[in-house]
């Protein structure tokens, strides 16, 4: 099932998949340079929805014009995205169970806004796709402070190389026990491994589908 929402003050059409009945319901804003119907989010999106979940996807205000106008731009400041995301929960109602995060920035700002705000959203818990803990080549300007003691279940799927945050990096951050982070063989920031590595693309996205769908049931 596929079908679109007007987002309102976004302007631009939200993208949901799966069924209005599931158990649980997963948000996802897309990463600092990708529409949220890129191959990676699709994949993602439709195996979760496969696996009985609702996927809801929606653009931040600077992406939302450029789809309209082929033009980039940087991401909006930090109160707007978390602003977008208040809006969007809002909009979408109650719901059974709520999870919410994304693909590298856009699971950030979602981890950022649930640290602060879970019981009086009603977020359920955070999953953040290749989370993007320092800029590209400035491993010194870390984005984990937030993270030390984090008060709902939370969910990363890291590659192991991955280069805003690779496996040998993030054990030393000192981040909060209870978040659970799953380690994709050989995988970059968007879960692809090397050839060399002997592991593909598919399996990577496969087993990061599997994580998001076990952790939704666990809520």
């Amino acid at each position: 099932m596929l079908r679109k929402l007007k987002l309102g003050m976004m302007t631009n059409d939200w993208i949901i998949d799966g069924p209005d009945s599931a158990p649980a319901t997963v948000v996802l804003a897309h990463g600092t340079g990708a529409m949220m119907d890129t191959s990676f989010m699709n994949t993602m999106a439709a195996g979760l929805a496969a696996a009985g979940l609702r996927v809801v996807r929606f653009e931040f205000p600077y992406m939302a014009e450029r789809r309209r106008d082929g033009k980039r731009r940087p991401p909006n400041r930090k109160p707007v995205l978390l602003e977008s995301w208040r809006d969007v929960i809002t909009r979408l109602g109650p719901v059974e169970r709520l999870i919410i995060g994304g693909k590298s920035m856009g699971g950030r700002i979602a981890s950022e806004l649930a640290a602060t705000e879970h019981a009086a959203l009603g977020i359920a818990g955070v999953v953040c796709l290749g989370y993007p803990f320092h800029p590209a080549g400035k491993p010194e300007k870390l984005r984990t402070e937030h993270l030390r003691a984090y008060p709902v279940p939370l969910l990363i799927v890291q590659g192991e190389r991955d280069a805003l945050g690779a496996q040998a990096e993030v054990a030393g951050y000192g981040l909060d026990k209870k978040i659970e982070i799953v380690w994709l063989p050989d995988g970059d920031h968007s879960f692809k491994p090397r050839k060399k590595s002997g592991h593909t693309e598919d399996e990577n996205m496969a087993a990061a589908i599997t994580a998001v769908t076990r952790f939704t049931e666990l809520r």
